[in-house]
């Protein structure tokens, strides 16, 4: 192809301007033969462009060929990995039968609020007279209750939230071993382009459900940790009242121990 498009630039180059007459009755026109070379040029690319994209498409077809076909050794040698399993909760020796509906609620999630009063000690009720209490007396006993109280709650809820999560674990467990079946598996079904995708998106909503677990416990341990900021705050108002109260009581005390210590010197 390259030699004729040569020989036909050479021909249209060397032509001179008049009118050649060959023996065979032909007239041999430049114009018209440099018209042929260039359209012969031009075959000549549309071939060669014709040609690269040819072999383009057939590396393109092969490369998908070979990511097509299963490169089984990378997939079984991943096989034998480990799980991750969840420890199993130790069964307690329940002596006094109230530590099984405990665990059996760290476990499942249900029954939390009853097995944390199980066992703990019971909540009391107001006590005795306590509407007679001054105001500064009231206030210290509801600070009081109201930690108890908040400390139950703030209990129930982390037992419930971690019984909960143990429980979705065996089917969370479940669904992560199927993903794994899928991506190890010989089937060449399961590794289309569109099943591959689906199993990112199904192992990033998986990886969300597990975010949100963890958020449930944090915000758990953050209501145990503002129920325990606020013991310590309740015993340090209650220690500046009774500093407070101290000097009150020292300096009406005081006077009164004076005066009778004066009087009897007195008398004496």
């Amino acid at each position: 192809m390259k030699s004729l498009v040569v020989a036909a630039l050479a021909m249209a180059t060397a032509a001179p301007i008049a009118h050649a007459q060959f023996g065979s009755g032909v007239v041999y026109d430049p114009t018209q033969s440099a018209h042929a070379a260039q359209q012969i040029v031009q075959a000549n690319h549309i071939y060669t462009t014709t040609l690269k994209t040819t072999q383009n498409v057939i590396g393109a077809y092969n490369l998908a060929q070979r990511m097509a076909n299963l490169p089984q050794s990378l997939y079984t040698s991943y096989t034998n990995l480990g799980r991750q399993q969840w420890t199993v909760l130790t069964r307690p020796a329940n002596t006094y039968g109230n530590s099984l509906p405990w665990m059996n609620a760290a476990s499942t999630g249900y029954g939390a609020s009853s097995a944390n009063q199980t066992a703990s000690v019971q909540r009391a009720a107001q006590i005795s007279r306590y509407n007679s209490l001054s105001p500064q007396g009231q206030q210290a006993i509801a600070a009081q209750g109201a930690t108890v109280d908040l400390s139950d709650a703030a209990n129930t809820t982390s037992l419930q939230t971690v019984g909960t999560i143990r429980a979705n674990s065996i089917q969370r467990e479940t669904d992560i071993s199927q993903l794994e079946a899928a991506s190890h598996s010989t089937d060449p079904a399961q590794h289309t382009e569109m099943a591959t995708l689906q199993r990112i998106n199904q192992a990033l909503l998986i990886e969300l459900r597990t975010q949100q677990e963890t958020n449930q416990m944090i915000q758990a341990q953050a209501l145990q940790q503002i129920v325990g900021q606020k013991v310590q705050q309740d015993n340090l108002k209650s220690l500046f009242q009774t500093g407070n109260g101290y000097q009150q009581t020292f300096n009406a005390v005081t006077p009164q121990q004076t005066s009778a210590g004066t009087q009897w010197a007195f008398h004496y």
